[in-house]
């Protein structure tokens, strides 16, 4: 049996580029580099927005940072919070998501908070919640993350080996 046979097919859904909204600004360092090695990647490459992080009482800086947020998220989209308290999928199912997602004909957002979190409006309006797990991420390491899920999951839709989907969970 040769390589191409023992591969299901290829899943022909157009991608369309993803928006990440994220509270902060990336300076040079290890978050930043991480989050450019995996977004560029990425076909076609993730549009990012930066939101100014906001000053006040950690109530203040998130109704602030989550207007902004949501001042930002492009019409019709559908947003996906990141999330302590959403939903943890794996690699594989997290990119069955993604195909389900992309069949809605809709743009995909990830909104990632600041340090003081997501405000309520912006939780009320995502319409799903994902987390990296049940540990706290700083919200610059997020987006580093995020983008290598999303990229691992570019490669188990084109059936890539980048994911080594045969190692035990």
């Amino acid at each position: 049996m040769t390589a191409s046979a023992a591969r299901p097919p290829r899943k022909t859904t157009t991608n369309r580029p993803v928006s990440i909204l994220a509270v902060g600004r990336l300076k040079p360092g290890p978050e930043r580099a991480l989050f450019e090695h995996y977004a560029a990647r990425l076909r076609p490459p993730p549009l990012v927005a930066e939101i100014a992080e906001a000053r006040g009482s950690p109530a203040e800086v998130r109704r602030r940072e989550g207007a902004a947020l949501l001042a930002a998220l492009p019409q019709g989209a559908l947003a996906v919070a990141m999330d302590l308290g959403g939903e943890a999928p794996g690699s594989e199912a997290f990119a069955a998501l993604l195909e389900r997602w992309a069949g809605s004909g809709r743009s995909l957002a990830f909104l990632i908070g600041g340090a003081e979190g997501l405000d309520p409006a912006v939780l009320a309006r995502a319409e799903h919640r994902l987390s990296l797990g049940p540990m706290t991420w700083p919200h610059f390491l997020v987006r580093g993350m995020l983008a290598e899920q999303l990229y691992r999951a570019q490669a188990i839709r084109a059936n890539h080996p980048y994911h080594r989907a045969w190692r035990p969970d």
